[in-house]
């Protein structure tokens, strides 16, 4: 299958990477149109699920030593290895060294998750639309200045052409059938820690119905 299609409208780890842009501390700060905290913990699924599955990533920053800080910890302990991408232009569209990042993984559908979701994700977005990629923006693990301005960010690129999914979404889609045991138990560890309400009702069957022992560190 060519990695600039999808199988049949569905992504798979083969066929997308995965970036997230300037999830940073003054960029949360400045998030209103959800919480703050349930924002990170969207990133985090779609963090995990693009290692579980070995899925290409981009990290980059915008001004992280002059306003608005480094990486958040949390995700960089997901990727402790790659090297996020110093920028300071607003549209990552616009930094060479993004687009060439972009361009070497081979990955024609790119789903991207980014603060703020009116600047940092809806320019890079609508540019690499124009460009010829497919773009999923992962509307719960961006967040805007208000709902007003996230809700018209979504809006915008939608009407350009993009989809936007969620988090948890692309962690099931890149599972899909729960006969593949490979990464099961992975992909089950990210819904009990993250999946709320669908979390508890896991860790219920699996500590009341199949009598598992209850733990934080089960696989």
């Amino acid at each position: 299958m060519s990695s600039s299609s999808t199988d049949k409208g569905l992504l798979t780890p083969d066929n997308c990477v995965v970036i997230f842009i300037d999830h940073q501390p003054q960029m949360f700060f400045g998030v209103a149109s959800m919480n703050r905290q349930e924002l990170l913990n969207n990133v985090l699924v779609l963090a995990k699920a693009a290692k579980i599955f070995g899925v290409p990533i981009i990290l980059t920053a915008v001004e992280s030593k002059s306003f608005s800080g480094n990486i958040t910890p949390q995700l960089l302990d997901v990727f402790p290895d790659p090297t996020p991408i110093e920028r300071s232009s607003m549209n990552a569209w616009e930094d060479r060294q993004f687009v060439s990042a972009v361009e070497k993984t081979g990955r024609r559908n790119l789903v991207i998750a980014a603060l703020w979701s009116e600047v940092c994700l809806a320019m890079p977005a609508l540019q690499a639309l124009t460009d010829g990629y497919a773009v999923y923006a992962v509307e719960d693990a961006s967040g805007g200045t208000s709902p007003v301005a996230h809700a018209a960010a979504i809006r915008r690129i939608e009407q350009a052409g993009a989809v936007s999914v969620t988090a948890l979404q692309v962690l099931l889609e890149f599972q899909r059938d729960w006969a593949k045991k490979e990464h099961y138990g992975q992909v089950m560890a990210v819904v009990r820690e993250h999946g709320g309400a669908y979390g508890q009702g896991v860790e219920y069957v699996a500590t009341m119905v199949h009598r598992v022992p209850a733990s934080r560190k089960r696989k």
